[in-house]
């Protein structure tokens, strides 16, 4: 019998769209002779949908009319099996619309990225792709991430980080911060967003406050550090777990402006995407030229990123390059890369769907392992415990 692979995408967040497209081209390309897969789509407001139409990409062009033909879900244990109960059943259906035996978890940003889902699919012990609840958050947020690898003696940019307390109290105030510890140009980002969603270069006063009101538009916390003049950008992508962790090959990035931008990343030239074809394939160097001394260090520093957050699965690192003084610098983590970064594990000789295979397997040895380890004991603590000096709730008014 096949393992069945719920593969979940969508969700509550500005990188929805990009998520579809991610997911139906790791659905394209999953080995169906040892799965089978069931698409598992999350709508904005997340509501979780299954249905025949649902791994079809075409469909998205009416989400309305696709949710109208397909079956709303919800996860529950039912036999030691995880179900996917359906919510609005008519009388003469079943209840169960199927059952998953490994989640595949591929969605980007906010509300899902982040540990969100990750804690939901955790709480029923069900094997999961990727990073785990602590990975995932702290590779969302930029601040976070910035001071884990800050004291691991990994290179990141200084930065400074404020709330929407701060923007909403003392604009003014945000504003000298920033003057007093960069020289313009700085550079404003959303701390929990990726796809370059809300970050702006501002050279100038009157640009830094506009990017700011920008950045809170998308988030309640940013962060702002100085803008490197002469910047070259490289990624490169990491697979495995806390014992053992590979780098692949390295790309570079064309941008069209200062940044790279979502529409550099996902729209530029009116790509049509493919299931062999790489979302961002059509503006890159693959690999990058750069020294084989650069690579080196660039693989190294990207393994030791995946390992001090504890990553697992496939990650992408994006790097900075200071051109005039040639300092590298960890960007920012993306813990579920758009295409799964599988054109840079292509260039290594490693094929779509033997990644894909690799990272289903290290979701079974995590759960194998996470089997082995006490999360509960027993204890008689609640043997004669009372509210108020009572032994139990009979009479009691709540």
């Amino acid at each position: 019998m096949k393992i069945k692979i719920g593969v979940f995408f969508g969700g509550n967040s500005v990188e929805h769209e990009v998520s579809i497209i991610t997911a139906l081209q790791a659905i394209e390309n999953i080995d169906r002779n040892k799965y089978d897969i069931i698409p598992i789509y999350i709508t904005k407001e997340n509501k979780m949908y299954c249905g025949n139409f649902i791994g079809d990409i075409t469909q998205y062009k009416n989400i309305e009319n696709l949710l109208h033909i397909s079956s709303q879900v919800t996860l529950a244990q039912r036999d030691n099996k995880v179900i996917l109960l359906k919510c609005n059943k008519k009388f003469y259906e079943s209840s169960v619309y199927d059952y998953i035996d490994i989640a595949f978890p591929i969605v980007h940003g906010t509300n899902v990225e982040d540990g969100t889902l990750q804690g939901y699919l955790k709480m029923f012990n069900i094997p999961y792709v990727g990073s785990d609840v602590i990975s995932s958050a702290c590779g969302m947020d930029k601040y976070v991430c910035k001071c884990l690898l800050k004291d691991n003696d990994i290179p990141v940019l200084d930065c400074k980080c404020f709330t929407l307390k701060d923007y909403n109290e003392n604009l003014e105030n945000i504003i000298n911060t920033v003057e007093k510890e960069f020289p313009y140009p700085v550079i404003v980002k959303p701390v929990n967003l990726g796809s370059s969603v809300g970050i702006q270069i501002a050279k100038n006063q009157e640009e830094l406050n506009d990017a700011i009101e920008d950045a809170f538009t998308y988030s309640k916390k940013i962060l702002i550090e100085k803008a490197i003049k002469n910047l070259r950008e490289i990624n490169c992508s990491v697979v495995g777990d806390y014992e053992f962790a590979e780098a692949s090959e390295c790309e570079e990035p064309i941008k069209t402006d200062e940044i790279l931008s979502f529409n550099d990343k996902y729209i530029s030239g009116g790509k049509k995407f493919g299931g062999n074809k790489s979302m961002n394939a059509g503006v890159l160097k693959l690999p990058a030229d750069i020294s084989l001394d650069v690579k080196q260090t660039i693989q190294e520093l990207s393994v030791k990123t995946f390992k001090v957050l504890g990553c697992s699965g496939v990650i992408r690192i994006d790097f900075m390059i200071d051109q005039d003084t040639n300092l590298i610098y960890v960007n920012e983590v993306n813990t579920i890369p758009g295409s799964l970064s599988f054109h840079l594990w292509k260039a290594t000789n490693l094929k779509y769907a033997e990644l894909l295979d690799k990272l289903i397997d290290l979701s079974l040895k995590r759960n194998r392992e996470d089997k082995n380890i006490t999360y509960s004991f027993d204890s008689n603590i609640l043997s004669g415990y009372s509210l108020n000096g009572l032994k139990g709730t009979k009479g009691t008014k709540m």
